[in-house]
């Protein structure tokens, strides 16, 4: 069932076109709906929902940027497989459905807002019907490539092959399997290569860092279109430090890690984010992809971390996670689809008890 299809369906005039900003859409994740109201969806697992009836769907897509993207479609909270989205004019993609009666579509971009941003249009349905969202606890996850996704999904294209980025699938990231085993809603903030006072192969000096780009709906330097924080998280989960603590490509200059520039930005940052969500918890995580002694130098920074908001009477307690020794065994030494389940399962009684407090 998970292939990429670029199929192009001939839609009846009898069916149903639903608009962007009928009561049959619902859209999450870091997005922007444009003046003719379609729908840009820009970070990771950014989403949009539907209802509708009968057993003919398609949905209109566009890459906005000048290469393909990918999105992940999941009908009726079955996966559905990883489509690539093609740069141009939109096209129409059919989605595969089994059988007659309701159903609801939701379309997840399952690359990141680095590569450019996928483009909903629309879709084609026999009859459409109202798409409401219960009230459901919210989590935002902040972080880096794993977060993302990138490298996990190496069924179509293998290490080592294609673009950098056609591994990613977000839907099949740890956070959004953790969000639909406890059913809560959720925002990817992350970036590839990113991290809270250098990058991968940077030191903050041509790229920007978390702190710098956070606050930008595009998770870039752009400042001009702010993300506007109305998901108001209860739980904040913190994923970075693996770029911070890497060795880079070997060839450019790389400084020893700073461990307390590091726990200061990252203290400074997380101020930042009780400055969006007052009443938000954080939790903070290792890294799957570091072990041995830089696992222990990265544990102790989060635990100085947490220990530095110890006398805090406005938030709850922060949390400090530790995954298990993993051997990733995705592309680049990244998390594959197993081990982000493995991942979202040791997560699962954590974040459980934490929404329930």
């Amino acid at each position: 069932m998970r292939k990429i299809a670029l199929l192009l369906l001939l839609i009846s005039t009898a069916f149903t076109s639903v608009k962007t900003e009928s009561p049959a859409v619902t859209v999450s994740g870091r997005t922007e709906k444009t003046s003719d109201g379609k729908v840009i969806l820009i970070g990771s697992a950014a989403s949009v929902a539907l209802n509708f009836q009968g057993q003919i769907c398609s949905v209109k897509l566009r890459s906005g940027a000048d290469h393909h993207n990918y999105v992940s479609f999941e009908l009726d909270g079955s996966y559905k497989g990883r489509y690539r989205i093609e740069p141009g004019e939109a096209r129409w993609y059919r989605v595969p459905v089994d059988k007659k009666g309701r159903h609801t579509l939701t379309v997840y971009k399952a690359t990141e807002a680095s590569n450019g941003t996928v483009i909903y249009e629309g879709v084609k349905v026999e009859t459409q019907t109202p798409h409401k969202s219960p009230r459901r606890k919210r989590v935002e996850f902040i972080g880096n490539s794993i977060t993302c996704g990138m490298g996990n999904d190496v069924l179509e294209t293998p290490c080592g092959s294609g673009e950098w980025y056609d591994q990613h699938n977000a839907y099949w990231a740890y956070g959004p399997i953790l969000s639909r085993k406890l059913k809560f809603d959720f925002v990817l903030s992350s970036v590839s290569g990113i991290g809270m006072y250098r990058n991968w192969n940077d030191e903050n000096q041509t790229e920007p860092i978390m702190p710098d780009v956070y606050a930008n709906l595009y998770l870039d330097k752009d400042a001009s279109k702010p993300y506007d924080f109305k998901f108001q998280p209860e739980l904040v989960s913190i994923c970075l430090g693996t770029n911070d603590m890497s060795d880079g490509d070997g060839k450019k200059p790389r400084l020893p890690f700073d461990q307390k520039k590091y726990v200061a930005n990252y203290v400074a940052f997380i101020k930042k984010v009780y400055s969006h969500y007052p009443k938000t918890r954080i939790v903070l995580l290792n890294s799957p992809m570091i072990s041995g002694e830089k696992n222990t130098v990265f544990v102790t920074c989060i635990k100085e971390i947490a220990a530095a908001f110890a006398s805090d009477s406005q938030h709850k307690p922060i949390e400090v996670f530790e995954f298990k020794p993993m051997k990733p065994k995705g592309c680049g030494a990244h998390p594959d689809i197993d081990d982000h389940v493995v991942m979202a399962n040791e997560l699962e009684p954590v974040f459980k008890r934490l929404l329930e407090q």
